[in-house]
């Protein structure tokens, strides 16, 4: 199963996966895809890691995704990759265009192909208005479209408002 949850800041959508992920049964692998580059950001980090269970394998991959992803991959285990935005940020940052471009199309790529049950995590950027800045507009553009092509592989896409998750596709 490939699950996309998606939702804006403080929507509840990490909150979800972490209890879709506890719920399974199966081996949780969770898969932090952000940088403590700043005191926010590392206090974010640190709530994260506190309200995880601690029985759960952290991996921190802020850049390879898809080849972290091959490389843990099995049968009966659940991975909980958690953020796609700060994922696309990451790579933006690296101010290279081919790397981006590889890294989205890998990762599309190898999805459909894993044994693992799948949760990706990401932030809906695409309810605002359109941002002046030009690095701003590539990282709404970027996110949007790798949610598009995401969405046409899961199985389930869930959004989530204020904690509540709304079904927004679910095959069976």
């Amino acid at each position: 199963m490939l699950q996309l949850i998606l939702g804006g800041a403080r929507s509840g959508k990490s909150r979800l996966a972490e209890k879709i992920a506890l719920e399974s049964g199966l081996n949780v692998i969770y898969i932090a895809t952000a940088q403590p580059l700043d005191e926010e950001m590392q206090e974010r980090i640190l709530h994260h890691q506190e309200s995880r269970p601690r029985e759960w394998q952290v991996i921190e991959e802020p850049l390879y995704l898809s080849e972290k992803l091959q490389e843990i991959d099995a049968q009966n285990q659940l991975i909980l990759i958690d953020c796609l935005t700060l994922w696309m940020s990451n790579l933006l940052l690296q101010d290279a265009s081919e790397l981006l471009m590889s890294q989205c199309q890998k990762l599309l790529t190898i999805l459909p192909n894993l044994k693992s049950e799948i949760i990706l995590v990401s932030n809906e950027t695409g309810l605002g208005v359109v941002p002046m800045g030009n690095i701003s507009r590539k990282f709404i553009d970027e996110s949007g479209r790798l949610h598009q092509q995401i969405g046409q592989i899961v199985q389930k896409v869930v959004f989530c408002v204020a904690g509540f998750p709304i079904i927004l596709k679910e095959e069976k």
